[in-house]
């Protein structure tokens, strides 16, 4: 069960975020958002040529657990279920440093060519409505990209480029070679934003191999991979700009709290990327790519590539994976408070759940938490990837201040589910 308040921004804390109220619905441009000291211009999801809803910088991790894992543990009350791993993972990645004779660009693309493939979504969505009053559902025709993960025909995306399909519509996978089935949904997690499909009759599939990303470094090479604007097999080249990036997902029914751990890339990312591939000079998976920033239009066209992308972590991306294949949705950390920024370095407490992990380590209305664990917490939205970069189920060392005093907890993350 998810509790109530989760790990958040409170609904007085600044925003706003996409699909909050005063936003613009999905595929419009927004102005720039002012940003934070710490965060980037206004950024937002490249999904197909239909949407790229902007994104306000925020942060959460996924439930992430370590690189090479063979398996991850869901905690749901007092029972514990193991979930094997499926996906494909690797301890390597190749820096910056080693790239003379770690890989090429031209050997990387070649190795996870046949790994990544286009995505074609029809369905509904929520239209715009008119002088206050709703305007129901319009359809909707998406394109995004896709990383095989099984070989039985486990795919990889993001959430928002199925999501449309979800009420009864359809999506279509094409492979590298041009082979084109249907595939049907087979779980979703909003808060992540991504989504597994299977596709129908495909075996026999190259997957691809997820490497360890908390082995990344800043200016290592890296390579997008996926289909901008429809282009299908498009491969663009750039570096690691900087690792955890706090970007809100802007997913629809997700809650502010659908924040990402992002790693940004100056790779060329174009709305029909998403769901696509980043990976290293041995052509491993290191990201999924998701998001691009804008500096916004009043003209609600879509903006293209201007050097700021971010992907989702190949560790958070490939431990939600197994999840959803395994029981169709995931799991999150929590550590059971809602909070607001504190105006200085660290988040406000505003509400803490009765009995909920916080309350149990004696955290309080008004406390600032300024870490957990070793990760530095400036603000609200930095807090919830700090305790999503943890499994349910773990402890760690909370600091917080309290009437000037610092003082740490030691708190034991609980869980919250998202069956989106």
């Amino acid at each position: 069960m998810t509790d109530t308040p989760r790990d958040e921004p409170h609904p007085t804390a600044p925003g706003p975020w996409p699909g909050a109220p005063g936003t613009a619905p999905l595929g419009a441009t927004l102005p720039t958002a002012t940003p934070r000291d710490d965060t980037p211009p206004a950024p937002r999801r490249a999904p197909g040529v239909r949407t790229a809803a902007l994104l306000t910088a925020a942060v959460l991790a996924a439930g992430a657990t370590g690189g090479a894992v063979t398996g991850l543990v869901m905690h749901d009350g007092n029972a514990t279920t193991t979930v094997a791993a499926s996906v494909s993972r690797t301890g390597s990645t190749v820096t910056a440093a080693s790239r003379s004779t770690g890989g090429t660009p031209e050997t990387a693309a070649a190795a996870v060519a046949a790994s990544v493939v286009t995505l074609e979504v029809t369905g509904t969505q929520p239209a715009p409505g008119f002088g206050g009053f709703g305007g129901g559902q319009g359809p909707v025709s998406d394109t995004g990209s896709g990383i095989v993960v099984r070989s039985d025909g486990y795919i990889l995306t993001n959430n928002h480029v199925v999501s449309a399909a979800a009420g009864g519509g359809t999506v279509r996978v094409t492979f590298s070679d041009g082979r084109t089935v249907a595939a049907k949904i087979v779980g979703q997690d909003a808060t992540s934003d991504l989504a597994v499909v299977k596709a129908t009759g495909a075996g026999d599939l190259k997957a691809a191999t997820f490497a360890d990303s908390d082995k990344l470094e800043v200016g290592q090479t890296v390579l997008a991979v996926g289909a901008p604007l429809g282009l299908s097999n498009t491969v663009t080249e750039g570096i690691v700009s900087t690792l955890n990036r706090p970007v809100a997902t802007g997913e629809s029914g997700a809650g502010p709290q659908a924040v990402l751990d992002a790693i940004q890339t100056d790779a060329a990312i174009n709305p029909g990327n998403s769901g696509g591939a980043l990976v290293d000079l041995a052509g491993n998976v290191v990201g999924v790519n998701s998001a691009i920033a804008t500096t916004g239009s009043s003209g609600g066209s879509q903006s293209g590539n201007i050097g700021v992308g971010f992907a989702i972590p190949s560790n958070d991306a490939a431990a939600v994976a197994d999840q959803l294949i395994a029981t169709g949705h995931a799991a999150h950390s929590q550590l059971g408070i809602s909070v607001g920024d504190a105006g200085t370095p660290g988040a406000t407490v505003r509400a803490v759940t009765a009995g909920g992990p916080a309350e149990r380590a004696g955290l309080r209305v008004g406390d600032v938490v300024t870490t957990v664990a070793d990760r530095r917490v400036t603000d609200a939205n930095s807090l919830i990837v700090a305790v999503r970069a943890h499994a349910p189920g773990s402890v760690v060392t909370v600091t917080y201040t309290r009437g000037g005093t610092q003082s740490t907890a030691q708190v034991t993350l609980g869980t919250a589910s998202d069956t989106r």
